[in-house]
């Protein structure tokens, strides 16, 4: 099979697509080793396996759209849409990758992965979503991101943060502190993806108007929670 792609406007610079020193194309090669591929200007040549060059070529243009969004490609996004192309049924890296959740400090929120787009649209499509999985996945964060998000354009009228208040092994004993002061430890990590998606001179604000609300599980039980984002983590 010889086929030739002039998939590549002139607008879009070649290093946006092959990388600095040609580092996203080595993974490329490396992904397809059925593949002979030869880039001369904005012309991309491949050789070999028909099956192969297709999927390469809808790889290509997957990442043109991702360009083409605002996002600058790296080696780790290239390999994620590569792990995308060749599952079955294959995802779009296109349709992932250029999701945005959230705009914040001039960076976008979005999601890395095909289960994390498929947890985002959970939430958009559902009442109450369930994320379960490791930690370090996105859960949390990417739920944050979308309560943000619904306040901001006044899909609901107040966030909800809670968690059970249990002890990781270790008894703490008496605390001769607020409530606040006390479930502080407890609730960290929904405060730290908080300060991450939001800008954090406002979340006092918040707090106090009541828009924010952080209190343990056996604190939010039998309330009554209409237009609310409830985050339980």
């Amino acid at each position: 099979m010889e086929r030739t792609l002039y998939a590549v406007p002139s607008a879009i610079p070649m290093v946006a697509l092959l990388g600095v020193t040609d580092a996203h194309l080595r993974i490329i090669e490396s992904a397809f080793p059925t593949l002979t591929i030869t880039v001369r200007g904005n012309e991309i040549t491949f050789h070999g396996d028909s099956e192969e060059g297709l999927c390469l070529e809808a790889l290509l243009n997957e990442l043109l759209v991702v360009i083409r969004s605002g996002q600058t490609l790296s080696s780790e996004l290239v390999v994620r849409s590569i792990s995308m192309m060749r599952q079955v049924p294959p995802d779009h890296p296109a349709e992932v990758l250029s999701l945005n959740i959230l705009r914040n400090r001039g960076r976008s929120i979005r999601p890395k992965t095909a289960n994390q787009k498929h947890y985002v649209d959970a939430i958009d499509e559902h009442t109450i979503t369930f994320g379960i999985g490791p930690a370090g996945t996105g859960k949390t964060y990417l739920a944050m991101a979308k309560a943000v998000a619904a306040l901001q354009a006044k899909e609901v009228n107040r966030i909800i943060l809670t968690r059970p208040a249990v002890e990781a092994g270790e008894h703490l004993g008496f605390l001769p502190c607020t409530l606040s002061e006390t479930i502080d430890p407890y609730l960290r990590p929904l405060f730290d993806a908080l300060h991450d998606v939001s800008h954090p001179e406002s979340i006092p604000r918040l707090m106090q108007t009541g828009v924010l609300h952080v209190a343990p599980l056996a604190f939010i039980l039998w309330r009554t929670l209409n237009d609310s984002f409830l985050i339980l983590s």
